[in-house]
């Protein structure tokens, strides 16, 4: 009996993101099996407001900087040729990768 693999991608680069995304669905279609997803999880949005003055003194104006990090969900199922496949995918250093067999 063949398990499922739950594919779990973080990045702050979306296109980074989508071009994995994109590279593991091409190997799920070749290899002819089940694939669902990409499912885009919610984007985490971390906020710093910064004091453009350094000294604390003058006007009170504000920079507002943001990080965005999005987050993709495929499942596939763990068929060992196209798990070995997977293992052998170059993704680059802003995507980080977690695969969980369900």
């Amino acid at each position: 009996m063949v398990g499922k693999a739950r594919i779990r991608l973080v990045s702050t680069d979306y296109k980074k993101l989508d071009e994995i995304c994109r590279e593991l669905r091409d190997i799920a279609e070749k290899a002819g099996v089940k694939v669902t997803g990409p499912i885009p999880l919610p984007t985490k949005k971390l906020k710093v407001p910064v004091m453009k003055s350094p000294c604390g003194e003058g006007t009170k104006t504000w920079d507002k900087w943001e990080m965005r990090i999005h987050k993709r969900l495929i499942d596939i199922e763990a068929e060992e040729r196209v798990m070995r496949r997977i293992m052998r995918m170059r993704v680059p250093e802003e995507v980080y990768i977690s695969i969980e067999l369900v």
